[in-house]
């Protein structure tokens, strides 16, 4: 299977009822702002270069955000904040993405999601987690040049764990989801030594407007990310 195959796959999907409903609401009943706008409203696939050095794993779309656009981590605040980083670490072009026509292009970074609909509340429940997972392992097995893998947020870290102990990966020593923790795996991953693993809490406004996560602390992740891979 090639990465556009893939894609295909991940558009068509309906594995999840309630997904597919709340994907499909939001975009029959837009705010205002966004009344005038054909929503994408379908599961997102990967963006970014297929020959990247670094991964990046989100939560899910936003309903009127990247459900809204077709491209992850795209015309919300989120998306925003996470290229200011990008951009700075010299992984991306321009410091904002705001939809499929605005120039971004990345450069030795991929970024995906644990969950490709937009799910009620942000809060994907464990079956729906367990469907889309076969998305990233398989993301994971085609990106064959990645060197360190980002994870944004508790659930996108947990979430890759389980996918490497699935795979057969095995670790001694408890993994613990703290911002900015950097963990060098031993072992391999479809016969390639495992990405580096960095923690990062996820770039959305619950915690950019609580402080709890700054733009300084989101680009020194990707700065340590950029230093691995040289």
């Amino acid at each position: 299977m090639s990465l556009d195959d893939l894609n295909a796959r991940i558009i068509s999907c309906r594995l999840c009822p309630r997904l597919v409903r709340h994907r499909e609401k939001a975009a029959e009943n837009p705010p205002p702002r966004y009344r005038l706008e054909k929503y994408w409203a379908k599961p997102l696939p990967g963006f970014g270069d297929v020959n990247a050095r670094l991964l990046v794993i989100g939560l899910a779309p936003a309903a009127h955000g990247g459900n809204r656009t077709g491209r992850m981590f795209t015309g919300d605040s989120s998306g925003n904040t996470l290229m200011k980083s990008l951009y700075r670490a010299g992984f991306a072009n321009i410091d904002r993405s705001e939809n499929r026509d605005d120039g971004l292009i990345l450069k030795d970074a991929y970024l995906t999601a644990v969950v490709r609909c937009a799910p009620p509340g942000n809060k994907p429940n464990s079956s729906e987690v367990n469907n889309c997972v076969q998305y990233l392992a398989e993301e994971l097995r085609l990106l064959d040049k990645v060197k360190v893998c980002v994870t944004l947020g508790r659930l996108a870290f947990s979430t890759y764990i389980r996918l490497l102990r699935r795979e057969g990966f095995l670790q001694s020593r408890r993994l613990v989801f703290r911002h900015g923790a950097v963990y060098k795996l031993e072992g391999t991953l479809y016969g390639r030594q495992i990405p580096t693993l960095i923690a990062s809490y996820h770039p959305s406004r619950q915690n950019t407007n609580t402080g709890r996560l700054t733009q300084r602390m989101l680009d020194a992740v990707f700065l340590k990310a950029k230093a691995i891979v040289g």
